[in-house]
């Protein structure tokens, strides 16, 4: 169950929820990350609404086309067409305003499926403890750095974490996750380099469990995920923190790259299928016109997006809330 959501009913799209967490800096950063989306595909969108101003089947096709080369997906695509269609028919919409208020509503409702984390993202159920992230993704998705900004997210929260260095393959990424595990200052478990993976995350668990560290992110080495023995090692590797702690681990975060368009959408079924992914973080929106792609795979695997990365910097991690994200993606206002 992802951190935050035990006990919490879904999100309903209010906005009362939400605004405390989402304050205006934060949301400036979402808006600004978002520019290049929103020029490729909320723009379009707008840009037809107020063009026809009416539902019909060519503003139907016009718009399907636009969410499909938006990289919103086929599939997702069509279920926000028939859900329209389906409005539209039970109720009159007149104006160009209640027109744009039904898409960007269907829009949203996509993603609305899943429980929002509210004002408090980083708790979880005290019994957890320690609560044990598993994070996997291919190389370049941006995987260390989320761990960085993750450890650094929960220790503000006033959560002790403990990183486990189970990428045991490069010796580059033991080094480079040293350097986020300082920046957040937390502490970081390494062993020798091509330890076993699944005995640096045991060992990590352990010492958790033995210094009442609170949190624990466990690295994994990123791999492709069409390679079928790497994907075997993250089996393993989840085996053997169960072994540790019976309802761990808590979560298994897939890091994606945004800029990978459709491509994320079969990195996140192969990862699913391997190790039972419980959320996903999208990463690198600020440098691409793709991210209409996180409509596409949430709904592919019937997963979560847990986190949305929007910059460089330590705290440009953000929580994931559906309601927020499409009002910052089709925001007529200047990013």
């Amino acid at each position: 169950m992802p951190a935050g959501s035990s006990g919490r009913s879904p999100h309903t799209g209010t906005r009362e929820r939400n605004v405390g967490f989402f304050d205006a800096f934060k949301l400036s950063r979402l808006k600004e990350g978002l520019a290049k989306t929103r020029e490729t595909l909320a723009a379009k969108v707008n840009r037809l609404i107020f063009a026809k101003g009416v539902i019909d089947d060519d503003f139907l096709r016009q718009l399907e086309e636009i969410l499909i080369t938006g990289d919103v997906g086929v599939e997702t695509s069509r279920l926000i067409i028939g859900e329209i269609k389906r409005k539209a028919k039970e109720h009159k919409y007149e104006t160009q305003e209640e027109l744009n208020g039904l898409v960007r509503s269907v829009v949203a409702s996509s993603l609305q499926r899943f429980p929002f984390a509210g004002d408090e993202p980083f708790s979880f159920p005290p019994h957890t403890k320690p609560y044990v992230i598993m994070v996997v993704g291919v190389n370049g998705a941006g995987k260390t750095t989320t761990i960085g900004k993750l450890a650094h997210n929960y220790r503000t929260a006033g959560r002790s974490v403990l990183i486990g260095a189970a990428d045991t393959f490069r010796a580059a990424a033991n080094e480079q996750l040293e350097v986020w595990a300082k920046r957040a200052g937390v502490e970081i478990v390494q062993q020798l380099h091509g330890s076993d993976p699944a005995a640096v995350a045991f060992d990590t668990v352990k010492a958790a469990q033995s210094r009442g560290a609170e949190v624990v992110i466990v690295d994994t080495a990123g791999r492709l995920h069409t390679k079928t023995n790497l994907m075997e090692e993250l089996k393993k590797i989840r085996r053997v923190i169960t072994k540790c702690s019976a309802e761990a681990p808590h979560e298994v975060l897939l890091v994606l790259d945004a800029t990978t368009g459709q491509n994320a959408v079969q990195q996140a079924k192969q990862f699913h299928e391997a190790v039972g992914l419980t959320g996903l973080v999208v990463t690198k929106l600020d440098g691409t016109a793709k991210g209409g792609v996180i409509f596409a795979v949430s709904n592919a695997v019937n997963v979560p997006v847990r986190f949305i990365g929007v910059g460089e910097r330590i705290d440009d991690l953000q929580p994931f809330d559906a309601s927020t994200f499409v009002d910052a993606l089709f925001t007529r206002e200047a990013s």
